[in-house]
């Protein structure tokens, strides 16, 4: 926004000044030529060719002086009331206060670019401070919540009359949001690293469909755990890519499907290679997202209704917006469908990079 208002300003300066001149070189010459004539033609005088041309000039001078002068009285203030408002506006965006609107009338003329430019920047600004106002009450909530749980549970710890069950009950929610509070911190690190290009992203070959499989093993424990069955359909595949920021990916989407699907439930995970691109896709039969959700939840933080919470707490709301970035840094995409009842369908696809 800045480098368009530079630009425009930029031609203006050359513009304007060189169009002033040539205006009043005009009329100078029109007026010397004309009002030469008119004089020696009223008083009579007599000149040589020579001391005509240098009448002439003398009276080009004369009256672009005279013009200039005209232009400088009549204009005078005109400056200080154009440029007031736009330095006003900037001094209130430079002090935070983006809450300004200067309205684009006629007397900015050709300056209305400049104008729109400022207005554009102080709604950029503004949207920006909302979002990250927005991001430090997340930020402050999420960590509340589970601090709030480990001191609460900590304190109770210290009633000597608990039972080894309770206090080894409360021991594994102490555990668990310990655990919760670590992952949002690792969560946040990412998305930061990674928004500011310093994580360090170096492709490299290797077998996609084996990555899947490990994913699906490492996660035995939770899905055997809720007697989910899982089927795997993976095609033999090699891909280009940072394995690790991928694993990152895997790993959410699955944890995902277990978490929110029921005892006794479905997870299909298949590979496949479409028109130069990979498409990986995790199905499950759980209880699925509402359509009016859908479009939120790439959003830092956010989280569906709470049917869809667990118990021993849910997670951070970060998890899909990594996700997100990591195919987009990939130079892929990734898309989820899914009914209330009927289950979700998350389908990431990514460039086929072969060597």
């Amino acid at each position: 926004m800045l480098d368009r208002i530079r630009k425009v300003w930029k031609k203006i300066n050359v513009i304007a000044p060189i169009a002033g001149i040539l205006t009043m070189l005009f009329i100078s010459w029109n007026g010397s030529y004309f009002g030469s004539r008119l004089l020696v033609r009223h008083f009579g005088w007599s000149f040589s060719e020579y001391g005509y041309h240098l009448f002439i000039m003398g009276m080009q001078v004369i009256i672009f002086f005279c013009v200039a002068g005209a232009i400088a009285f009549a204009t005078r203030g005109q400056d200080q009331r154009f440029y007031v408002p736009i330095l006003t506006a900037m001094r209130q965006i430079s002090k935070g206060d983006f809450k300004i609107e200067l309205e684009n009338s006629g007397q900015y003329r050709q300056f209305g670019g400049i104008v729109e430019g400022i207005n554009e920047m102080a709604t950029e600004l503004s949207r920006m401070e909302t979002m990250r106002q927005d991001f430090i009450s997340n930020v402050s909530h999420e960590i509340q919540s589970p601090l709030t749980s480990i001191r609460g549970f900590a304190a109770a710890l210290q009633d000597d009359s608990l039972s080894t069950e309770s206090r080894k009950h409360y021991l594994d929610i102490i555990e668990a949001e310990s655990r919760r509070l670590s992952g949002l911190s690792d969560n946040l690190l990412k998305l930061s690293a990674l928004e500011a290009e310093s994580f360090p992203f170096e492709r490299k070959p290797y077998r996609l469909d084996k990555q899947l499989q490990e994913m699906i093993l490492a996660s035995e424990p939770q899905w055997l755990g809720k007697d989910i069955e899982v089927e795997a359909d993976l095609a033999e595949t090699t891909v280009v890519a940072v394995k690790d920021l991928l694993s990152q990916v895997w790993t959410n989407l699955l944890h995902n499907s277990i978490k929110f699907t029921p005892q006794g439930g479905r997870i299909t995970v298949s590979l496949r290679i479409s028109e130069e691109q990979i498409e990986v896709e995790v199905k499950d039969s759980g209880i699925g997202i509402a359509e009016e959700e859908l479009p939120r939840i790439f959003e830092r933080f956010y989280k569906v209704d709470k049917s869809r919470s667990v118990s021993g707490g849910g997670g951070s709301g970060l998890g899909l917006p990594l996700v997100k970035k990591i195919v987009e840094l990939h130079e892929g995409s990734i898309q989820i469908t899914s009914r209330p009842g009927e289950g979700t369908a998350s389908v990431v696809r990514i460039p086929l990079q072969v060597r």
